[in-house]
């Protein structure tokens, strides 16, 4: 049966991720502490330490936090033979399957991610717009009503995350017009989301600029393995990965798509990898046919393990 690695984005973070192989595994602290010097900031502190929960939910520190704890748990789970034959991540996520690919060193990986969080956050700072999850609608119904509330400013699908869950975003006008007449249209549910920013849409166009300049110092080497991109849910071409990296951050998520395509490349087991469980969430309402499981800490990691030996 072959296996993709699933890694998760932004909004799976929290304090004490990744503490207790940091605690017992030297490949964790290794990452950890790497993370820390590349930086120029305790990520251990970061990441376990309560005093910093305010911290590690902005977008410059909450991305190269949950990249370097995901890495550190690829690194311990790939020790234990386990092994991926494609990979994908959501969002910020698809930095980390880039690194697990062989394409991006880790040290390239935190300070490029350092800086994309950084870029993220200052195009679209925390009260320029929202985000919103519609539920149980068909995506053309979705598509229409974003087309339609576009005259009173930006508002498009941004992460296609299950048949049964798209979220909307852009400026705080343009997405009240959408869902109102999202409501107009029959659709019954629809959650305001708490996050950073409306990421993936076209409000991040100076975060991709600045993105587009950082990513012409980065050396990406041949991947070893194939990596489904968000932003197309095809496997990424070489040449591409620049281009679809730039293109990301404004541009919507494309992850049930993601998973049809890793379905074709024959994966019939996916394993996610980083914090928290969204990502196995969504899996369960994709696809009932795949086998998931996960890896957030010792507990999860020996499940996994019994799993894919069994």
């Amino acid at each position: 049966m072959k296996t993709a690695f699933l890694f998760s984005g932004q909004g799976a973070q929290y304090t004490g991720m990744g503490q207790a192989f940091y605690d017992t595994e030297a490949l964790m602290k290794e990452t950890v502490d790497q993370a820390s010097e590349i930086l120029g900031y305790d990520m251990a502190a970061l990441c376990f330490d309560e005093a910093n929960q305010e911290k590690l939910n902005q977008t410059e520190f909450t991305q190269p936090a949950i990249l370097t704890v995901s890495v550190g748990m690829l690194r311990i789970l790939e020790k234990q033979g386990i092994a991926a034959d494609a990979v994908a991540g959501l969002s910020l996520g698809e930095y980390s399957a880039l690194v697990a690919s062989g394409a991006l060193a880790f040290a390239d990986a935190v300070a490029l991610v350092a800086k994309r969080g950084a870029y993220m956050a200052t195009a679209a700072p925390k009260g320029t717009g929202k985000m919103v999850a519609v539920m149980n609608a068909e995506p053309a119904v979705i598509e229409a009503c974003c087309q339609e509330a576009a005259t009173v400013g930006i508002v498009a699908p941004a992460n296609y995350n299950t048949p049964q869950q798209i979220v909307i975003g852009g400026e705080i006008a343009a997405v009240d017009q959408a869902v109102a007449l999202l409501k107009e249209a029959g659709v019954k549910r629809m959650i305001e989301l708490n996050v950073s920013g409306p990421f993936h849409t076209a409000l991040l166009k100076p975060a991709a600029e600045k993105l587009q300049t950082a990513l012409l110092d980065v050396d990406f080497q041949e991947m070893k393995i194939p990596v489904v991109s968000n932003t197309t849910a095809n496997v990424m071409m070489q040449d591409q990965i620049k281009t679809l990296l730039e293109q990301q951050v404004m541009s919507p998520v494309r992850f049930y798509d993601s998973i049809a395509t890793l379905k074709d490349l024959g994966v019939g087991r996916v394993i996610e990898i980083g914090p928290g469980k969204t990502l196995s969430g969504f899996m369960k309402k994709i696809d009932k046919t795949i086998a998931v499981t996960r890896v957030e800490d010792p507990a999860t990691l020996a499940e996994t393990i019994a799993s894919v030996t069994a």
